[in-house]
């Protein structure tokens, strides 16, 4: 997330975000995907999410990422769409969930498992913060103002208390911010 809120810039541009993250951010970032066992995914950023981290497993075993890509194929993912009715991202563990959000993050959370955690893109994002279906919030705000594009937030219908339960700046000048509704 930049500095002023936004996940994207007004097309999905992520140029703005840093990309050269320290040790300390990538082992939080890998900690955090070790304590899930669920992915859920809007459909829109799917295909890019799936192909980037399916092309490091299949093709770069020698790339740095590697480890992080094949946790990120072999957990369960859930796609959220109303648009395809089978999934074409072959042997990627990679669902379907076609049914009424509310009632299909309500039933993904009543599973037995761990912890669930999405990865965007911004339209799905905000669709479960308007449906307070978000019990914790990790911003990793990036050290850049982009002046317009895609929040998680633009849905609101009116203000939300937020509690901040822990921040953490790291040396590539990302900050943490992780919070859980008030």
């Amino acid at each position: 997330m930049s500095v002023d809120g936004f996940v994207g810039g007004p097309n999905g541009e992520l140029d703005w975000m840093t990309w050269n993250w320290d040790d300390k951010l990538k082992k939080y970032v890998n900690d955090l995907t070790d304590s899930v066992d669920t992915i859920l995914l809007g459909r829109k950023m799917t295909d890019g999410f799936i192909g980037h981290w399916a092309n490091i497993v299949n093709n770069k075993p020698e790339d740095e990422s590697y480890d992080f890509a094949r946790k990120m194929i072999d957990k369960p993912k859930f796609v959220f769409t109303k648009s395809v009715n089978e999934s074409p991202w072959g042997n990627t563990n990679t669902s379907l969930a076609k049914g009424d959000l509310t009632e299909e993050v309500k039933k993904l959370k009543a599973q037995k498992g761990t912890d669930i955690v999405v990865y965007g893109g911004a339209t799905f994002v905000s669709s479960l913060v308007k449906e307070n279906l978000v019990d914790e919030y990790y911003l990793f705000i990036n050290p850049a103002v982009i002046g317009k594009g895609l929040s998680i937030f633009n849905t609101l219908d009116g203000k939300r208390g937020l509690r901040l339960v822990e921040s953490i700046p790291f040396e590539c000048g990302v900050v943490l911010m992780k919070y859980v509704p008030a």
